[in-house]
């Protein structure tokens, strides 16, 4: 809504939050007196006839909003450090095209993702998200995954490049539609799934990348590591690396822990069926990114992955990608991390949101545990887009480093139906927004699987 001020010709820009009845002196006391008095025979005698302004003000609504900007000169702006004068504003409605025009940029690159519960269109700017850290959070079966491949889709669509570590499979069949016939993301997608079409030669791996793995995943003693550094770089100097010779290299170490603990994991390590010494059956990044030029997506398939196998395929990915970027072998990747807690120590999301961006790796979190995210995360945050919530401790890990009051986020979220969610950061400059996301022609898979008939609850309205 506006409240508009005619003296100034400025308007308050206001977001009903929650609805209740005016508490007006006597009404509760009038209603409370006549269910209490049993029917009495009789005629109604009204000669001032108020009694229909007595019934109007027993429905009375107070309206309890949040002032969210501006307009001034007919621009949005974020300057609400003024108060309409009570005598010459008055209250009018700002339907939603009108909004969304107002918060567009004026060369958008546009991503259509839902619509209001009015039905207007909703598109955000390519821009918004470029550099941003995003999060996507709500429970299971509300459609965050749903959002999240708008999202991706978008991107690719405006020519970018992006990385989706899917730990449910879900992304697989997007280069196809709902009838399984190939659609026009076809050609853009890559699936690749570890051990089968997506192995990395040990060469092509780098001491760097194995040295990470071996230290992060492996918990590998600094001793062992250094060690593992000295038969890698004497390999290397005769141009002999390979995994049968460092084998060798390791049994031919002195020390019998030392051995033991860079046997074990180095085993460990080739067991996984990701890494290799045949450099045909290596995928590379470069020519992947080559071959996804004008935009694509690569879906790292993690479905049927042990927790140890993902955890060395993420750290190997991001390691990767690191190096390209400094080499500005790419300009920039769009990571979509689902459920990263699954495959991430705590101190590398840190590292993610900070030193990656600063390289050209922009992240989208997408979880059902918003308690898992640290909250240094959030704070860091330059867009959310919430779902539903009804759990306490959910909505508060978020609301309390949001940007958004708590208040507004406790008293929607709680309310949102199914693929419904509240947005706001850059992609709004910051005004929160409910949507509905939109259906994707795509086939979306991550439909929850059921047993019985699911059960029909009757549905809110949107």
């Amino acid at each position: 809504m506006l409240i508009e001020d005619t003296s100034v010709d400025k308007s308050l820009i206001v977001q009903v939050v929650e609805i209740d009845y005016a508490n007006v002196p006597g009404i509760l006391e009038d209603i409370l007196r006549r269910s209490s008095i049993s029917k009495i025979d009789g005629e109604d005698f009204d000669p001032l006839e108020v009694k229909s302004y007595v019934e109007l003000v027993k429905d009375a609504k107070l309206l309890r909003c949040r002032i969210r900007g501006a307009l001034a000169d007919g621009k949005f702006t974020d300057d609400i450090s003024w108060i309409p004068i009570r005598s010459k504003s008055h209250i009018i409605g700002l339907p939603d095209e009108t909004l969304l025009k107002l918060l567009s940029s004026s060369k958008p690159l546009p991503i259509q993702i839902g619509r209001t519960r009015k039905k207007a269109r909703v598109e955000i700017d390519a821009r918004a998200i470029d550099a941003a850290l995003n999060i996507i959070s709500g429970k299971k079966g509300t459609g965050k995954s749903h959002l999240a491949k708008s999202l991706l889709l978008g991107l690719v669509s405006q020519g970018c490049i992006c990385l989706v570590f899917d730990i449910n499979g879900e992304y697989t069949r997007l280069g196809f539609n709902p009838t399984g016939e190939k659609n026009q993301y076809y050609e853009r997608i890559r699936v690749l799934t570890p051990g089968r079409n997506f192995q990395a030669d040990i060469k092509y791996a780098g001491l760097g990348s194995i040295i990470s793995i071996m230290h992060s995943v492996m918990d590998t003693p600094g001793t062992s590591t250094w060690q593992f550094r000295s038969i890698w770089k004497e390999l290397e100097r005769r141009n002999a690396i390979s995994i049968e010779q460092i084998f060798k290299s390791i049994d031919r170490v002195n020390h019998e822990y030392v051995r033991d603990a860079l046997f074990r994991r180095f085993q460990s390590l080739i067991d996984t069926g990701f890494f290799t010494d045949d450099p045909k059956s290596t995928t590379a990044f470069e020519e992947l990114f080559a071959d996804l030029e004008g935009g694509g997506a690569v879906i790292l398939n993690m479905r049927d992955l042990p927790s140890m196998v993902r955890k060395i395929v993420v750290e190997f990915v991001l390691s990767k990608l690191s190096q390209l970027l400094k080499r500005q072998m790419a300009r920039a990747v769009f990571l979509f991390a689902e459920e990263a807690h699954l495959y991430l120590r705590d101190t590398y999301w840190e590292d993610i949101v900070t030193r990656m961006r600063h390289l050209g790796i922009f992240v989208t979190f997408v979880t059902n545990q918003p308690e898992t995210i640290n909250q240094n995360i959030y704070r860091q945050s330059d867009n959310i887009f919430l779902f539903n919530f009804t759990n306490e401790n959910d909505i508060k890990a978020i609301s309390r480093a949001s940007r958004i009051d708590s208040y507004t986020i406790e008293s929607i979220t709680r309310e949102l139906p199914a693929y419904h969610c509240l947005m706001f950061g850059r992609v709004t400059r910051d005004l929160p927004l409910v949507i509905r996301v939109d259906i994707l022609d795509v086939q979306t898979q991550g439909e929850t699987r059921f047993f019985f008939e699911p059960l029909e609850l009757p549905q809110k309205p949107s």
